[in-house]
């Protein structure tokens, strides 16, 4: 179906080409998982397919691609649009029409089919990707997750014979990541599609693939031999290399009929940091303040089968003291806890008891029963939350359950409509953006907000005068987080995960006492995402508050003190992350659900404690 005959690629100003003689067939009805670390080309093989390489983006290509007989080279992506479906990095960028339905209708019609055609296929669209009850809404008021289950949605309606996919569920929450993804598997094995996929979150998607392919070396196997060998790769791959499996399992089904062994030499053990940091109790959540007496049973009696950790970094807290010194307990509460909980009802959490002390430090972030509404949508309800200096917290939830809108409203860009909100003590909304900038820095969803210069030297260096910072310093955390950078390159020219890292970077580079992250890990890689997480924990350790709205279930595992869950515009969930992501079956990464009911969450802390 697909075939690159000695392909290369180089763009303008590039020293060395970003694809070297490619050389591979695809056969028709296969799912090719691409993978390598950021920047090797991945997004560049998968538009030399669709034609946008180099028609679109301008550059040298060299050699040939064939798609069913057709050469990309003489057929622009135009004379494509037939055969080939494509859903880019950047939904928004994806977007014509003003409402869901037209979306997904648009692209049938620009292809002449009949009405009826065109109205049984929009209806299958909606029932598929879950997007029924949006039909009628402006893209424009859709959250980040529900914008690219729409993008999906455009390129299926077509029918075509190759879907080209870049990064198909970073914004999506793991519900509807599996979702997406049996409906390309479905696809693929009922109809015969040939799929083309580019994602680095390999946990979600490597066991649906047919074959995987590795950048930039451009080797194609099955998914078993080439995770063998790649430095990249989901975590319970990693875990099969700690525990010394083989062959390495792919799927979390495959792991557990193997843990038999490794949960026995756990056995007896409790997870601590990478800094071999000892277990604690955990803060309390809410309001006031109570000492945690620990993991308790729904009668407040002691768990022991239970203990909770909060080991800085290492997926639910904080050493007991020193610089990095966990949050003093703050409240009376339930850890984790319900609000109304989910579907008519049912609830994964049950309250515990604490018992009341003395009134904690003051905290960074104090919300008590804020309420939003945007146009007829009531984006937020009753929400109760504070967030101490030091303390990182990960917002989860399904998308569009309010964690962006809560984050703008942190930030002042949104003004409640009922209750109070405060950070460091001020209204965001009432206070002049100058002096909030200093005590609060937001990177959005989509990091080209905060991008406006020409070249990514030249936007570090406007980020060091804001901050007052030393010249270089935002330079340096740019070649931190994704080194290889240039400093003439555009940031426009920039992969979806560099460009992330160049925004993470200009915000980081002020420093602000609290910090807000909107899917802080779109487009990075394992060894990037690492990175930000060293980073990330280095400046809680100083005091600074972390508040991340994330689907990315092994970040919260790794960084997380605390989660929070949202749906519905709603806290339901609120607690140490050893207990609430365990008890998740939506929420758990990949180690929680191979070792449970054990509270390890990470490969890190596995392999420490080996």
């Amino acid at each position: 179906m697909i075939r690159f005959e000695n392909v290369s690629v180089r763009y303008e100003d590039d020293a060395e080409p970003t694809l070297r003689n490619v050389d591979l067939t695809v056969p028709e009805g296969e799912l090719v998982l691409l993978v390598g670390p950021s920047g090797v080309g991945k997004s560049t093989l998968l538009g030399a397919v669709s034609g946008l390489v180099p028609h679109f983006t301008g550059g040298t290509l060299t050699g040939r691609v064939t798609v069913d007989g057709r050469d990309t080279r003489t057929h622009p992506p135009r004379e494509l649009a037939d055969l080939v479906g494509t859903v880019g990095q950047d939904p928004s960028a994806h977007f014509v029409t003003d409402t869901v339905e037209d979306e997904l209708a648009y692209g049938m019609e620009s292809l002449g089919l009949a009405p009826g055609v065109m109205r049984r296929r929009v209806e299958e669209t909606l029932d598929l990707l879950g997007l029924a009850e949006l039909r009628d809404r402006p893209i424009a008021t859709l959250s980040g997750g529900q914008r690219q289950r729409v993008a999906i949605g455009s390129v299926l309606t077509p029918h075509p014979k190759v879907l080209v996919l870049d990064e198909p569920t970073s914004a999506l929450d793991p519900s509807a990541a599996e979702d997406v993804l049996a409906v390309l598997q479905r696809l693929v094995h009922d109809l015969g599609t040939t799929v083309l996929l580019a994602e680095h979150r390999l946990e979600r998607v490597v066991q649906y693939a047919d074959q995987v392919l590795l950048l930039p070396e451009a080797v194609m196997g099955p998914p078993a031999e080439i995770m063998a060998v790649s430095p990249v790769h989901p975590p319970v791959v990693a875990l099969g290399r700690v525990a010394g499996w083989d062959p390495l399992p792919l799927t979390v089904r495959d792991a557990r009929r193997r843990a038999g062994g490794l949960k026995a030499r756990l056995e007896g053990r409790a997870p601590a940091g990478p800094a071999g940091l000892l277990p604690h109790p955990a803060p309390s959540r809410n309001r006031g303040s109570a000492p945690d007496p620990g993991p308790q049973t729904p009668d407040g009696l002691e768990n022991p089968a239970r203990p909770a950790f909060e080991a800085r970094g290492s997926g639910g807290g904080a050493p007991v003291s020193g610089p990095g010194a966990a949050p003093a307990p703050r409240g009376p509460g339930w850890s984790p806890g319900v609000g109304k909980g989910w579907g008519g009802g049912f609830s994964l959490f049950r309250r515990r008891r604490t018992h009341v002390t003395a009134p904690a430090a003051t905290p960074l972030v104090l919300t008590e029963g804020l309420a939003v509404r945007r146009g007829r949508v009531e984006a937020l309800r009753r929400i109760d939350l504070t967030v101490a200096p030091g303390e990182t917290v990960a917002l989860m939830g399904r998308n569009g359950a309010g964690k962006s809108t809560l984050l703008s409203t942190l930030v002042g860009m949104i003004e409640p409509t009922a209750g109070s909100v405060r950070v460091a003590g001020r209204a965001p909304h009432a206070t002049d953006p100058r002096d909030l900038i200093r005590q609060v820095g937001l990177v959005p969803q989509e990091p080209r907000d905060l991008l406006y210069a020409d070249t990514v030297v030249a936007e570090c260096a406007a980020a060091d005068a804001d901050a007052g910072a030393e010249a270089g310093t935002c330079r340096a955390l740019v070649e931190e987080l994704l080194p290889g950078v240039a400093d003439d390159t555009h940031p426009r020219d920039l992969s979806e995960g560099q460009r992330l890292a160049l925004a993470l970077a200009v915000v980081l580079t002020g420093r602000p006492p609290l910090l807000l992250l909107d899917e802080p890990t779109r487009g990075l890689d394992y060894a990037a995402k690492a990175r930000l997480v060293t980073h990330l924990r280095t400046l809680a350790a100083d005091g600074h508050a972390i508040v991340l709205a994330t689907h990315d279930v092994e970040l919260a595992a790794e960084l997380a003190h605390r989660v929070v869950i949202v749906a519905d515009g709603e806290v339901v969930a609120d607690g140490p992350t050893a207990e609430v992501v365990v008890s998740s079956p939506a929420f758990s990464p990949q180690v929680a659900k191979i070792l449970a009911p054990r509270p390890w969450l990470t490969v890190e802390q596995v392999e420490a404690a080996l």
